[in-house]
């Protein structure tokens, strides 16, 4: 049996504008994971099951270098697409296909099953590509990893920045900017997907960052789960109304971010906290001019008993539910900020930053 796994992530900044080309954000990966086990198969049907994604499972069969699934109406559209890519990039480096079982499990909900925000359909394609890879004996970088999973995500997402997709295959704190989306469609209708992740994606910077000495980073659960996907989309459908206020908003984004940038790189919590101050600002702007809630009530109050801690605070990733970041320092009293927040439903994640060796590219 081969096991792979992929973190969550969770995003410091930057977000809505990471979606534009030259608009960083910053994320990090979280020590919850998705972990994908394939083994090949005894009976000639393949196997693939997620405790968390459904009751059933899916069976199907090879057809030549097709996988044929059995039962067409199926919640696993993120893992399909990791297969159906990292098949095809195989099969072009002429390896023979075989049939076998994927079992998933996934750290990235609750016990009762509702989504944490952790960017668990990024963790279980990143999960699903690397196994896959592993299962077919091919050598593979973090960047191939990165490349394919990206564009199996965006073939069933069709929208997003694949930010989280860079957290869940490089881990630890990392400046994150998108690439071409226009360009790799023209890329993928031209030439063979081998050919495609071998080129330098025009945008794409991944930058990992250094946290300073004695930051800490505090996660707050709304108890709430949100659409990134609906949010997104209600919001690309504002972009021409809104044209002057949008190009505003991205450049004072870049400008937060960047600055929060340098901060990682000057060893400087305070100024990481007081740009975490400014693109909630930029946040609760953005949200009025799409008419979109981003900070509701709960966030609002986990921010608020953060900040009465002397701490800086944000919504994290979409908004409208999941999680709320603290950044903070070695004098804050976190135990006496959590208990504050349980008095109002908020549910303090005692999760911590995961590092990814850095072996490869």
């Amino acid at each position: 049996m081969i096991t792979e796994q992929a973190p969550g992530k969770l995003y410091i900044a930057g977000e809505y504008a990471v979606l534009e080309q030259d608009c960083p954000a910053i994320l990090v990966a979280i020590d919850q994971f998705i972990r994908v086990s394939i083994t090949k198969s005894k009976t000639g049907t393949g196997l693939i099951h997620s405790k968390q994604y459904s009751q059933d499972s899916i069976h199907w069969v090879r057809k030549g270098y097709k996988m044929v699934i059995d039962n067409r109406d199926n919640p696993f559209e993120y893992i399909l697409a990791a297969i159906s890519y990292t098949e095809r990039f195989c099969i072009e480096q002429n390896i023979k296909m075989k049939v076998y079982d994927l079992h998933i499990n996934s750290d990235l909900d609750s016990a009762d099953g509702k989504k944490y925000g952790l960017g668990s359909s990024a963790a279980v394609t990143v999960a699903t590509v690397k196994a896959i890879l592993r299962f077919y004996q091919v050598a593979f970088t973090n960047e191939l990893v990165y490349k394919l999973s990206a564009i199996a995500h965006y073939s069933v997402q069709g929208n997003g920045s694949a930010g989280d997709i860079a957290a869940s295959v490089y881990g630890g704190w990392l400046a994150y900017q998108t690439f071409d989306k226009k360009w790799l469609k023209r890329e993928l209708a031209a030439k063979s997907l081998s050919a495609v992740v071998a080129e330098a994606w025009p945008g794409l910077k991944i930058e990992l960052l250094t946290p300073p000495e004695g930051m800490k980073l505090i996660i707050g659960w709304s108890q709430k789960p949100a659409s990134t996907s609906q949010l997104v989309d209600e919001t690309n459908a504002n972009k021409a109304a809104l044209n002057g206020e949008y190009k505003k908003f991205l450049v004072a984004s870049k400008k937060c971010v960047l600055d929060m940038v340098t901060g990682f790189e000057e060893n400087n919590i305070s100024l990481i906290k007081q740009q975490i101050a400014v693109n909630r600002k930029l946040l609760q702007h953005f949200a009025q001019i799409n008419q979109i809630a981003i900070e509701i009530p709960r966030l609002s109050k986990l921010i608020q008993i953060a900040e009465d801690f002397g701490c800086a605070a944000k919504t994290s990733g979409a908004g409208n539910g999941d999680c709320g970041i603290v950044i903070t320092d070695n004098q804050t009293d976190i135990a006496a900020l959590e208990a504050e927040w349980r008095k109002h439903e908020i549910l303090p994640l005692n999760f911590h930053v995961h590092q990814v060796a850095r072996l490869q590219k």
